[in-house]
């Protein structure tokens, strides 16, 4: 049973990091980015204390996207 918890947990997070993957060319606004680094960042921390691998990956993954999104929303207003 514990095997099959893990599978259903780490396809689905296999299917939201390609859905991210997908949407990489999009650049949502600097605000937004910010506010789900913060979030996620948080989320990483209780994933971790938890122990939950699934959920440690998912949100620290989360947290490089929405950081790396929040960096060129800054750029891309620098260069207007």
């Amino acid at each position: 049973m514990e095997e099959l918890r893990s599978l259903i947990g780490f396809t689905g997070m296999a299917l939201i990091v390609a859905a991210w993957l997908v949407s990489i060319p999009e650049r949502p606004p600097f605000r937004l980015s910010l506010i789900y680094f913060i979030g996620s960042l948080l989320l990483t921390v209780y994933s971790v204390l938890l122990g939950d691998p699934v959920f440690t990956v998912l949100n620290a993954l989360s947290s490089i996207l929405s950081l790396y999104n929040a960096l060129r929303a800054l750029r891309t207003a620098k260069r207007r």
